[in-house]
């Protein structure tokens, strides 16, 4: 979350992956820092995953990432 509000304040867009489980938490942090980033969550868990399975995780989520960074709903 800090490294996202960084590039914000910098004119740099961005967007947070995090896994489900830290959906409450990247709220609570959002709201504590005083900026709603752009997020986009992936199932958890993935500390146990394989090199594909994380891939297939980040294939899934490029297109939403993507989108927010186009959309200006990253900024």
């Amino acid at each position: 979350m800090h490294d996202i509000a960084d590039l914000e304040s910098r004119q740099i867009p961005g967007v947070g992956v995090a896994s489900s489980e830290f959906v409450q938490a990247a709220a609570l942090q959002s709201k504590a820092l005083g900026f709603d980033p752009a997020m986009v969550f992936v199932p958890h868990p993935i500390q146990d995953r394989t090199d594909d399975e994380m891939r297939a995780l980040a294939d899934g989520a490029l297109a939403e990432i993507l989108r927010l960074l186009q959309s200006g709903d990253a900024d």
